[in-house]
């Protein structure tokens, strides 16, 4: 999965849905970084950490242990994200797991780590559209420029979507907002 391109794209998604009053500017570009952060365990390959190890590609930093410690962060940082100390925590903690889910949907390599500590088992989905992406070797090759078309498909046109509509909704409502009905037993007339 393209890192700095795709992962981010569903947290983009569903803030620009969900709009600047729900989701603030500087939380939307924080869960944008928790998404993008797990792949920073491809420079463990420099320090000659294996793929398969714990500390490997879609190890630790991949788990749900790791997106609860973005929920942490968070917390600790709420007020300069200018956001509730429960909606940081749960929007950096569901960023960052977001990328394990795309990866686990993808194609290719050894699963995620999701269990990670308590468990070193890697999984998948069991529905699994997304070609892996050759990242390591040659992602400007062929197989490359078909894997961000695989990416187009399963994950930049439903994040369209989903923003699209997202937004196309809150400015509806906006412009028609919903009416006030009487209550039963409120207006003799009725």
């Amino acid at each position: 999965m393209t890192t700095l391109i795709t992962h981010p794209l569903p947290v983009l998604a569903i803030g620009l849905a969900l709009g600047s009053g729900v989701i603030p500017p500087r939380l939307l570009i924080a869960g944008m970084l928790a998404a993008c952060l797990p792949d920073a365990d491809v420079l463990a390959f420099k320090f000659g950490v294996a793929y398969a190890d714990s500390f490997g590609h879609r190890g630790a930093s991949h788990s749900l242990l790791f997106a609860a410690l973005m929920g942490v962060l968070g917390v600790l940082f709420a007020p300069w994200l200018n956001s509730g100390r429960i909606k940081a925590f749960i929007w950096l903690s569901l960023a960052a797991a977001s990328h394990s889910v795309l990866d686990a949907l993808t194609n290719g390599g050894l699963g995620v780590a999701w269990l990670w500590p308590w468990s070193e088992q890697r999984f998948f989905l069991p529905w699994r559209p997304i070609a892996v992406s050759p990242f390591i070797n040659g992602f400007f090759s062929e197989r490359g420029l078909a894997v961000l078309a695989s990416e187009a498909k399963w994950v930049w046109l439903p994040c369209a979507a989903i923003a699209l509509t997202g937004t196309a909704l809150r400015r509806l409502i906006k412009r028609y907002p919903p009416t006030r009905r009487p209550r039963a037993g409120g207006d003799p007339e009725c």
